[in-house]
């Protein structure tokens, strides 16, 4: 009897220390992330896993307004030159490293020095950083640089944890340690990325995921399916085709948000020998293949009105945006002329794209319309991680590549055109261009900047390194039972407040 009556109390016992139904969270993405390194990578993906795994110093708000996050307010010197912030004191990294000044200071470092680094162009304004009290930090800086703010609140203001960056280097993205919600568990390369909470986050209590896997699903249909399925909780970049169907879905939710970055064609202008070809070296075979593409149509076919066409780094409903460059109209004979003026009737393209249903439908439209100017385009897909490091070696022509879009201007181009630019795959380098983008960066006044990314938007606009398509909303599906997620305009994933019931 008293066997029983133990056995029956230790079952209870058991039975009231699990959880009734774990709060795990299951995220469909269009690929796979490149390296878990903020120091070192590039990808969309990526900053999306990093959301829940790596707090930044500021973050973006909903409405796009810089708020605090490790960083709790902050404040510039008069002249620009300095920018001082204060932190939390209350946060520690997923190896219980303490967060501090210090930390900090060894995190912009890191970024400005780590060989493989990719942030060296962001915070290139940045003659130094020190601590000036144990939980304040002050940047100097060579020259007033008002987008540094907004980088900060990108991959260049990630903290990782001091401790991990200076055991594992450049291999750090094996196994990061940040101080976001989220602590990694585990990565199998185009399989899944395995967060769990993070007990000490500083702000638990917003919290309430206990594990959430990412799955990279490049087919668009597929990954709906997943959803409708159960198999997953949520996507991001819902095909715009899926729109009406998930609106009608009673156990799905449809949210979305116009996106910030844009879609893009990428010119190996000089990057290595095969930069070598008469569409990278002469602009008037650019501007031809331009003039065919009927940017409203592809827009309006492929994502179902939700996008809009576009023709620069910024999109037209942007104070940033030069209406003195709109879309231009679809021109076949004028982008005949063009080719004939370059000595060319027909030219071959070899076009690299990633695998996704979406790309491959936009890109066949494309190939169909600048067929009829004269260009033979050849469409190859492959991994989107692999079609980046082919764009970054200069192991391609011309590449299909979409930026998700920066708060500040300075962020949707000067690392990609200027010619020691971070994410420069194109090598483009004009140091008439270099000397306005970063006469923009100096100035505080929206004014002046503006002045001089229109000055540079008709130089880009001629040379089109890249050429601009268009620029994307941001679409999420969800099943019913996850709440409290809201919609961002730079396409991210915050779990802050929410649930799965």
């Amino acid at each position: 009897m008293k066997k029983a009556r133990l056995l029956a109390t230790l079952v209870a016992g058991i039975l009231i220390a699990a959880p009734a139904s774990a709060a795990d969270l299951r995220i469909g993405l269009q690929d796979d992330a490149d390296v878990l390194d903020p120091a070192q990578s590039r990808t969309f993906v990526g900053r999306i896993v990093y959301t829940a795994l790596c707090d930044k110093l500021v973050d973006v708000s909903p409405t796009l307004e810089i708020v605090p996050q490790l960083a709790t307010d902050w404040k510039w010197s008069d002249d620009g030159s300095e920018l001082t912030m204060n932190l939390r004191k209350d946060v520690v990294f997923h190896d219980e490293t303490p967060f501090n000044a210090a930390a900090v200071v060894a995190n912009i470092q890191r970024s400005q020095t780590l060989p493989e680094s990719r942030r060296k162009s962001e915070l290139s304004s940045v003659k130094s950083v020190e601590a000036t009290g144990d939980y304040q930090v002050k940047f100097t800086l060579k020259s007033p640089d008002a987008s540094l703010l907004a980088q900060l609140t990108d991959r260049s203001g990630m903290m990782v944890s001091p401790t991990a960056a200076k055991e594992l280097g450049a291999n750090f993205g094996n196994k990061p340690v940040c101080s976001g919600p989220f602590k990694f568990v585990e990565r199998v390369q185009q399989d899944r990325i395995v967060l769990e909470k993070f007990a000490h986050y500083w702000n638990a209590a917003n919290i309430f995921i206990d594990k959430v896997t990412f799955l990279p699903i490049p087919d668009s249909t597929v990954r709906l399916a997943n959803l409708q399925s159960g198999d997953l909780d949520m996507l991001e970049r819902l095909a715009a085709t899926d729109a009406a169907a998930v609106k009608a879905n009673s156990n799905l939710t449809y949210a979305d948000a116009i996106g910030v970055g844009y879609l893009a064609l990428y010119t190996n202008i000089a990057n290595g020998p095969r930069a070598d070809n008469p569409f990278g070296k002469d602009k008037r075979l650019r501007q031809a293949f331009s003039l065919a593409i009927d940017r409203d149509a592809v827009n309006q076919v492929v994502y179902e009105g939700t996008s809009v066409a576009g023709n620069q780094p910024f999109p037209p409903n942007s104070p940033w945006y030069d209406k003195d460059i709109p879309v231009p109209a679809r021109d076949v004979e004028k982008a005949k002329a063009l080719m004939k003026e370059a000595g060319f009737e027909t030219l071959d393209i070899d076009l690299q794209i990633a695998n996704n249903p979406v790309q491959m439908q936009m890109m066949q439209i494309i190939q169909s319309m600048v067929a009829e100017a004269g260009f033979n385009v050849k469409l190859r897909t492959t991994e989107f991680a692999t079609l980046l490091s082919e764009q970054t070696a200069g192991n391609y022509q011309l590449g299909r590549s979409d930026w998700s879009g920066r708060v500040d201007p300075d962020g949707n181009l000067h690392q990609f055109v200027t010619c020691k630019g971070g994410i420069n795959d194109t090598k483009y380098c004009n140091p008439e261009v270099d000397t306005l983008l970063n006469d923009a960066r100096a100035s505080t006044d929206n004014a002046v900047r503006k002045q001089k990314y229109d000055a540079a938007a008709q130089i880009l606009n001629d040379d089109l390194p890249i050429i601009y398509l268009g620029h994307q909303a941001w679409i999420w599906a969800l099943k019913k039972n996850v709440t409290g997620f809201v919609p961002s305009p730079d396409g991210m994933i915050r779990l802050q407040g929410v649930k799965k019931s």
